[in-house]
């Protein structure tokens, strides 16, 4: 696969979520021909129509299924002539993991094995993997690197963990494979259009959306969970990296399958932390009045600093992200202005039966 080949196939799991629909924008916009199935758990049909709306063209197809279930599956690897897979499908909250493990462990761990085994049957071995920087840990203050050791603090965090390893061990024992797992920071924002962001069912269980939140009048105020740790104001700090930054890694991830066999990881990151308290403030700033919120117990599984040393992709692909906190907090307002109540009312596009 080539920047000068024809366009290739590109099936997209979990491509009606936040970070996967703004990749199936990407990959529409630079030639690719994408399937998408999706099982709508923390998603809904209707953003793909958003999503031809914004690419101006049509998704290949859309599948309605859950990546677990192998027959279903594999009837649209028998309908289409897949190239590579971009994997996004999982349960992604830390919060979430900690209450439901084995449902975690079951949709992550599981929905993986199960894809694999579908490609592998299918001939298709080129896989882009959505990994997490969760799996460091509580690794630290200060940019991590790929080769800091893993020590993953809650479930979500040790399924990808587990992902990982069995990708590693798969391509050592089928050299057939191509994996490349991009280990994201915290994706966040929105597509400049306003037309796609985040907007997850329920309570948010991360912290820009439930910020958009509370800034349209939605929610009361902000949750900050934890004001003690050992960070310059107390409050958690993560390195949130732009959504379409985030996307364009990956769709450069699909020209760099063609370097070798293996598994390859990558960092995806600004490279700079930003605390819960920094985020409300930007967004603040973004939104033109205060975001009123209140200090609350520390969960579950949080630890206190996550930031990406991201040179080793830069040196690489040459990619380096281009958005900083203010424009995620403006396209994330954007969102949040147009879409006052999500996706809710917008119309639905007809699905695909597997």
């Amino acid at each position: 696969m080539t920047p000068t080949s024809p366009p290739s196939t590109v099936l997209v799991t979990g491509g009606a979520g936040f970070i996967g629909s703004h990749a199936c924008v990407e990959l529409l916009d630079h030639g690719y021909e994408v399937i998408v199935v999706d099982d709508y758990s923390n998603s809904t049909p209707q953003v793909l129509t958003r999503v031809e709306r914004i690419a101006g063209r049509f998704v290949g197809a859309v599948y309605e299924l859950d990546i677990r279930d192998r027959r279903a599956l594999s009837a649209v690897f028998d309908r289409h002539s897949v190239d590579a897979v971009v994997h996004f499908a999982a349960h992604k909250a830390v919060g979430g993991s900690t209450r439901m493990p084995v449902e975690y462990y079951d949709t992550n761990v599981g929905g993986t094995t199960a894809l694999l085994r579908t490609m592998h049957e299918h001939g298709v071995h080129q896989l882009v993997f959505s990994s997490s920087c969760s799996i460091y840990g509580d690794a630290g203050p200060g940019p991590l690197d790929e080769a800091t050791p893993a020590r993953p603090t809650n479930p979500y965090a040790a399924s990808k963990w587990i992902c990982e390893q069995i990708l590693a061990d798969v391509c050592h024992r089928c050299p057939e494979y191509t994996v490349l797992c991009l280990r994201y920071f915290n994706p966040a924002g929105a597509h400049p259009s306003g037309l796609l962001g985040e907007d997850p069912h329920g309570t948010p269980d991360n912290l820009m959306p439930y910020v958009a939140q509370v800034a349209i009048g939605r929610r009361k105020r902000v949750h900050v969970f934890g004001a003690d740790y050992p960070t310059p104001d107390g409050t958690a700090i993560r390195d949130y990296l732009h959504v379409m930054d985030t996307v364009e890694a990956h769709r450069v991830a699909l020209d760099h399958l063609a370097d070798g066999p293996g598994m390859r990881v990558y960092n995806l990151g600004v490279g700079k932390g930003s605390s819960v308290l920094d985020v409300v403030t930007a967004f603040s700033e973004a939104c033109g009045r205060p975001i009123p919120y209140e200090v609350a117990a520390r969960r579950p599984g949080d630890v206190a600093e996550l930031v990406a040393d991201a040179t080793a992709v830069a040196r690489a692909w040459g990619w380096r992200p281009i958005r900083d906190l203010a424009d995620t907090c403006r396209d994330a307002w954007r969102f949040q202005q147009l879409n006052p109540h999500g996706y809710a009312g917008s119309a639905r596009r007809p699905n695909t039966k597997a």
